[in-house]
C-alpha cells in the first residue's frame, strides 16, 4: 500500500482516559491489515505511553484491538519498502527533514542503524517497559510479532481462550526484537521450543508456562480485563504504583531486559548474511516474489497445528 493511502497514526492507534477511574485505553484500530501499526503509529504509541507515565490522570493503561485479533505484528511491506527509501527510514528514526544521510545499502550500519533504534522505547517497540503506571494487554486471536512485544512487556495479560502467540519472523529470518523478554516471561526451554519449530504457542499454553494471568473465553474478556483494570485503579495511589513500577524495572534490568534488546539487534542486523540450505524461506527473495504467498506456502509444510495461520490450522486436522 502506497504511504500516502495508509491511515494516520492516530486512526490506527486510539487513546481514551477516564481521570474518574484513572483508566486509559490504547485501541489498536486496523482490523483489515490485523491491527498492523505503521512506522508512524509505533511512534504515537510511543508518545501516548510516556504521556501516561506523566499524567496524574492516569493509573492504569488498557491496551487492546478492534475485530477478531490484538494484532499480527507491524506492516512488514511497509517496513521493506523503507529499505530503498531512506526518507522513510530518516522519519522513522525522528530524523524527518533533518539534515542527515542515512548510511547506505551494503554497509553493516544501514541494517543495524534500525535494528538499534527498535530497542530505544521512542521506537515504540518496548515503550512498556519504562512505562510507569500498570499495563494490561487483552490478547484475542492473533497476538503475533509486535503484539507479542506488547503482551510479554505489560505488567498483566488476559486473553481469550483462541489467542495465538509467537512470532512469523521465526520462521521468515529468525529473529525477534524482543526475544530476551520472551526467554524471562516463557522461561528457556518452552521459548526455545518455540523458536526451533517456529510454532505459534495457544492461550493454554501460555498459561501453563506463566506468560499470561487469566484464559477467559472470548465474551467474556472485555469484562475480565474491565475488573482487572478497576482493581488495579482502587489498590494504591499513583504515587505507589509509581514506586512499584521503578522495582519491577530495576529487577527486570537486573536480568539484563535491555542489553537483550540490544543483543537482539545485533543478530538480527547479521541476518542477511544467512545462508539457505535447500528451499528455506528467506525474507529478501520472499519479498520479491510476495510475502504474503510465500509464507502461506512454508506455512503448509508444517503440521497443522504448527502452523501460524487460523485458517491453516484448522485446514487438514
Amino acid at each position: 500500500m502506497p504511504v500516502a493511502d495508509r491511515p494516520s497514526a492516530e486512526e490506527i492507534i486510539r487513546y481514551h482516559k477516564d481521570p474518574a477511574t484513572k483508566i486509559a485505553t490504547i485501541t489498536f484500530a486496523r482490523p483489515e491489515y490485523l491491527n498492523a501499526p505503521t512506522s508512524a503509529a509505533r511512534l504515537r504509541y510511543a508518545d501516548l505511553l510516556r504521556g501516561a507515565t506523566v499524567d496524574d490522570d492516569v493509573k492504569v493503561v488498557v491496551i487492546r484491538g478492534v475485530g477478531d485479533d490484538l494484532g499480527s505484528g507491524a506492516d512488514l511491506p511497509e517496513f521493506m519498502e523503507g529499505v530503498d527509501d531512506p526518507a522513510m527510514r530518516l522519519a522513522e528514526l525522528r530524523l524527518d527533514g533533518a539534515d542527515v544521510t542515512y548510511p547506505p545499502k551494503g554497509s553493516f550500519r544501514n541494517g543495524a542503524t534500525i535494528s538499534a533504534w527498535y530497542a530505544n522505547a521512542q521506537a515504540g517497540n518496548r515503550p512498556l517497559q519504562e512505562l510507569k503506571k500498570v499495563s494490561i494487554v487483552e490478547a484475542k486471536g492473533y497476538c503475533y510479532g509486535w503484539h507479542f512485544y506488547q503482551a510479554a512487556d505489560a505488567d498483566l495479560v488476559i486473553c481469550s481462550d483462541d489467542a495465538l502467540f509467537g512470532h512469523p519472523s521465526f520462521r521468515y529470518y529468525g529473529w525477534g526484537p524482543r526475544m530476551w523478554t520472551w526467554v524471562q516471561m516463557m522461561g528457556l526451554r518452552k521459548f526455545s521450543e518455540m523458536v526451533f519449530t517456529g510454532r505459534p504457542f495457544t492461550a493454554a499454553d501460555m498459561d501453563k508456562c506463566g506468560f499470561v494471568n487469566k484464559v477467559v473465553g472470548r465474551d467474556e474478556l472485555e469484562d475480565e480485563v474491565g475488573k482487572y483494570a478497576l482493581a488495579c485503579a482502587r489498590n494504591r495511589p499513583v504515587d505507589t504504583v509509581f514506586m512499584q513500577k521503578m522495582f519491577f524495572e530495576v529487577y527486570k534490568q537486573h536480568q539484563g531486559e535491555y542489553m537483550g534488546s540490544l543483543l537482539s539487534a545485533f543478530f538480527e542486523s547479521m541476518g542477511s548474511g544467512v545462508t539457505p540450505d535447500s528451499d528455506d524461506l528467506m525474507l529478501d527473495e520472499a519479498i520479491d516474489t510476495g510475502l504474503s504467498g510465500a509464507v502461506k506456502d512454508n506455512d503448509a509444510k508444517f503440521p497443522p497445528d504448527f502452523r501460524l495461520s487460523k485458517s491453516s490450522r484448522e485446514r487438514d486436522r
